[in-house]
């Protein structure tokens, strides 16, 4: 800034920069960034006595048994003075004062008030903290609590008072370690509280192995491992406890953990559930949904229903959860009476409504673990807490609604074992579900059968939307159109609707339209088919581009369809396409299933598909379309796949596109649109089953592989690479069998299932081979090389892995090549060539860096780690995995951290530190690994040793039990024989 005087920097006062101390920590001092010297270790200790005592004045003598004890040097005052007069003129003029033959310090109030120098301490601020959290919890505000906790342990950096002297800082010490395991086992009790027992398990088989006497840390992780279903393991950590009680001490457990005991023993059910409901530790509320859809603002009838329903959600307060199912056929208003009377009772529900169309009129009824994961999203829980399983699923949902009054409404279910996980089971929640088919079979679940409109109420209906003028002059003909609607509502509502946006016609006009038994006799009865008279009328109404809108985007399947997808349908740039639907919404034919996003119902989906086989011309426009939307998901995808891998020339091998895909500008962006649009992208590859759409179907699903490493996709994955191995079998095309059976390969792998997929991956190499598809062929050698791997026949994997790298250097795909080097690393291991394979790592490594930092970057890192390990190297390898686990983490590879951290438990347990090695056990496990059961078989056995060195003999047990049974039943009966001698007393011993 030219011609601006400077204040030279010397000029600044150093007292009105703010002076930190830390004694959670070594004893250090900042002013502002600036860390000041401290001097030496007696100079420190002499700093840590007076920070200690708060602002209050230390005399002297204090100071000197501070620093010394009993035996001070001759010089002790003089010491002491020379202390203080130096650290006086590193700290700030006033912080540092003489007064009544002693010092003190003047800190600052954490709360924000200054009592001299405005000097700050971390200890003050930490206190601050835990009253705060005191105060949540004591109005039940426990996430906030467990927050405030969680930011008081964070001040800690290591040792207390770390490196210094004196009896005094010796007690202090003592005294801030203690205080911190209590601030550790408070935010632990909330954490268990809270639902996030899975998570908690690693830090307390941790705490457990640094504190083995402490009684209240074992009966956490009892409680920890039994609401994680680990009954068997619970019962051992207790076991485990009483006699390390009874060889060190001579005592028994205390009354708790007998207590606690007991209550496992016995099941009981005030263990299973916590008593708080899950949130996220970065809000201080929980989240409160409120998705229920708009309301019609011409509501009709119903009244008697309305007042039973509303009364039954009502009395939820007081029993252990209201259900009510509304039972009737398609177009009865089922879901306008739902939304309705979900409307009126939500203010008996203030944390919530949740709701979901559960599309069970479709072939495709919605997956309950699907429903789950997006309700438990809703609700505030981080994709990485949500687990895999239906049943662990709907357990952590159970446990989010606790203590929540929360409405959920639950939309064209297909049948009562759909809706079951769905059912919040607890006090004050309630659920209203809509089907066309009678629950039941729906335990405790007050039923209502909703008939047709009266012919009043249907009448009432017609009028509101039409006008009263025009009713009363022709009343009669108005009878005679919602007789001929057959008193269904939807029916009544289309019929008019339509006549409310012709000015010209007369009531009478509609009447004789409907008298017309070719458009509306069998389609007005009772049945599916009641409902497309309707839908006739509402098509009737729409333009020419409405029209074919309408009949195109019905043809593709999957639960709805993203804006950008539905202009690829229509060949229509976005702000047309826009237009275009949300005039179909407002003729009630299409639904805005979110911001952007669209939907049919299922009755009006098929009907729109009727029609454009009836009136679209010429009729090649279908499967036009239909290439178009297979087009936008591959270049796509194939865009996401590049982003994610920079330099993988997959995308080179792909088959071409006509029309477009997306562009992102990173990968976080790339990455939602992929798992946003799973399902409808899954959904179009099983529809493109033809001739001209086949190959580029299986290319889609190959680019879209990450979805099978996702956990909530991944099985939709496998079903869908099976559909596309029979439909290439069955067309008699070896190039896009080859390709389809490789992305059956990869599921296969990822869970564990080897002899399939080592079948898989021979047959894509033989129908590659045949088709000359060299990048297919290198893809399935690499895959039939890590099923050789699993399989421990490591000269075979290794002819397999240096086929692929030959393959893939010769079609210069630089990071497959460095993939397989990977692998080929892990071969060498096998046949122990320890040096060779971490040689063959380093290189990979390197080319990886080359590339750049990608998602296959963690694979180099991931490799080398397990070379060097094996190597001895347990310091660098640690690092390697570290490296990798930041990767796959920040790519959303939930099971490739999984796996990294069994990886590291491996490494502290061969480096004998046996806590740490539990603890990434515990990760691992909560996590999941590539290879399922039959990896977490071995996760057990490995973390069974590290509790065995920890001492932990009957917890260990439980863990070897467990893996015998998960090997077993996973094709790993060697392995589970190995398991079985550590089971053997001898052997234990």
């Amino acid at each position: 800034m030219d011609g601006v005087p400077r204040v030279p920097e010397q000029w600044v006062p150093e007292e009105s920069v703010a002076l930190r101390f830390s004694v959670l920590g070594p004893v250090r001092a900042w002013r502002g960034a600036q860390a000041l010297p401290m001097g030496s270790p007696q100079q420190r200790a002499l700093l840590a006595a007076l920070l200690l005592r708060e602002g209050r004045t230390a005399t002297s003598g204090e100071l000197i048994d501070a620093l010394w004890g009993d035996d001070p040097p001759s010089q002790a005052l003089a010491a002491v003075r020379t202390y203080a007069s130096r650290l006086r003129k590193i700290l700030s003029p006033g912080v540092l004062v003489s007064e009544s033959g002693g010092y003190a310090i003047r800190l600052a109030d954490p709360s924000g008030g200054a009592s001299g120098g405005g000097a700050t301490l971390d200890l003050a601020l930490a206190q601050e903290l835990v009253a705060d959290a005191e105060k949540a919890k004591s109005r039940g505000d426990l996430c906030h609590a467990r927050a405030l906790l969680n930011k008081t342990l964070s001040l800690w950096d290591g040792e207390e008072l770390a490196s210094v002297p004196g009896p005094y800082a010796e007690t202090q010490r003592a005294r801030l370690q203690e205080w911190k395991l209590q601030l550790t086992e408070s935010r632990l009790d909330m954490d268990l509280e809270q639902g996030c027992h899975a998570e908690a398990v690693s830090e307390l088989t941790a705490l457990t192995a640094a504190h083995p006497l402490r009684e209240r840390l074992r009966a956490l992780l009892m409680l920890a491992l039994y609401r994680s279903g680990r009954q068997a393991e619970a019962l051992a950590a207790y076991a485990d406890t009483r006699r390390l009680l009874a060889d060190e001490l001579g005592v028994d457990p205390g009354a708790e953990l007998q207590e606690l005991q007991q209550r496992i023993l016995q099941a009981d059910p005030g263990l299973a559930e916590p008593s708080a409901p899950l949130a996220p530790e970065t809000a201080a509320t929980p989240v409160r949904p409120a998705q229920l859809p708009a309301t019609v603002p011409d509501f009709t009838g119903r009244m008697s229903f309305v007042s039973e329903l509303c009364d039954v959600l009502a009395s939820a307060e007081g029993r252990v959860m209201a259900v009510s199912a509304l039972a009737g056929i398609g177009g009865v208003g089922k879901t306008t009476l739902a939304v309705h009377v979900a409307h009126q009772a939500r203010g008996a529900f203030p944390d919530g409504q949740l709701y979901v169309d559960l599309q069970g009129a479709g072939a495709r009824a919605a997956a309950p673990e699907a429903v789950l994961g997006a309700f438990l999203r809703a609700l505030g829980t981080p994709d990485s807490s949500i687990p895999d399983s239906l049943e662990e699923r709907a357990g952590l949902y159970r446990s989010v609604l606790d203590g929540r009054r929360v409405l959920v409404l639950l939309d064209n279910a297909r049948d009562a074992a759909q809706v079951r996980p769905l059912l919040p089971g607890t006090e004050g929640c309630a659920a209203l579900v809509t089907s066309r088919t009678r629950m039941v079979d729906l335990a405790g679940a007050h039923l209502v059968d909703l008939d047709v409109m009266s012919p009043e109420e249907a009448l009432q209906l017609f009028t509101k939307i039409v006008g009263t003028e025009r009713v009363e002059s022709e009343r009669q003909s108005a009878l005679d159109v919602v007789a001929a609607c057959g008193f269904l509502p939807l029916a009544i509502r289309i019929a008019a609707s339509r006549l409310a946006a012709r000015r010209t016609w007369t009531v009478s006009v509609l009447a004789a339209k409907l008298a017309d038994e070719r458009r509306r006799l069998d389609e007005l009865q009772a049945g599916d088919l009641a409902v497309k008279a309707t839908f006739e009328l509402g098509y009737g109404q729409l333009e020419a581009a409405q029209a074919r809108a309408f009949r195109l985007l019905g043809l593709a399947d999957g639960p709805d369809m993203s804006l950008a997808a539905a202009a690829a349908v229509l060949d229509l740039p976005l702000d047309d396409t826009e237009e275009l639907l949300e005039s179909l919404v407002d003729t009630s034919l299409l639904e805005s299933a979110a911001p952007g996003r669209y939907r049919y119902h299922d009755l009006v989906r098929l009907y729109a598909r009727a029609c454009a086989e009836r009136d679209e011309h010429p009729p090649g426009e279908r499967a036009a379309a239909m290439s178009r939307l297979l087009d936008f998901y591959l270049a796509t995808a194939a865009g996401v796949y590049a982003i994610e891998r920079p330099g993988d020339r997959l995308v080179d091998h792909l088959e071409t596109t006509q029309y477009p895909g997306l562009t992102f500008s990173g990968g976080s962006a790339a990455l939602d649109w992929l798992y946003t649009e799973a399902a409808p992208l899954l959904a179009c590859v099983r529809q493109s089953v033809g001739p001209e759409s086949l190959r580029r179907a299986v290319d889609l699903l190959w680019a879209a592989r990450d979805l099978a490493e996702s956990g909530a996709n991944s099985h939709q994955y496998e079903t869908t690479a099976r559909a596309m191995c029979d439909a290439t079998l069955a067309a008699g095309d070896a190039h896009a069998e080859g390709r389809a059976r490789t992305t059956l390969t990869h599921p296969l792998l990822v869970s564990g299932r080897i002899q399939q997929a080592a079948e898989q991956a021979q047959l894509s190499i033989d129908r590659a081979a045949a088709a000359q598809d060299a990048m297919a062929m290198s893809w399935a050698a690499n895959d039939r090389g890590l099923t050789c791997l699993h399989q421990e026949q490591y000269a075979s994997g290794k002819t397999h892995f240096e086929q692929a790298i030959e393959g893939y250097a010769a079609i210069g795909n630089r990071p497959l090549e460095a993939l397989s080097l990977c692998n080929l690393s892990r071969a060498h291991l096998g046949m122990g060539n320890t040096d060779k394979a971490v040689e063959i790592a380093q290189r990979a490594l390197a080319t990886y860096l080359e590339i750049g930092k990608t998602l296959r970057l963690a694979n180099g890192h991931f490799t080398l780690g397990i070379a060097l390990t094996r190597a001895g190297r347990h310091a660098e390898a640690l690092s390697q995995f570290s490296d990798a686990l930041s990767v796959f983490g920040s790519h959303r590879q939930r099971l490739w951290e999984g796996t990294t951290n069994f990886r590291m438990a491996e490494v502290h347990l061969a480096a004998r530190r046996p806590a740490q090695a539990a603890q990434h056990a515990e990760q691992a496990l909560a996590l999941g690994c590539i290879g399922g059961d039959r990896m977490q078989g071995t996760v057990l056995t490995l973390l069974g040793r590290a509790l065995t060195m920890l001492g932990q003999l009957d917890r260990a047990r439980a863990c070897w039990r467990e893996a015998v049974n998960l090997l077993e039943q996973n094709g790993g009966s060697a392995q589970a024989e190995e398991v079985r001698v550590l089971l053997t007393p001898a052997t234990a011993a």
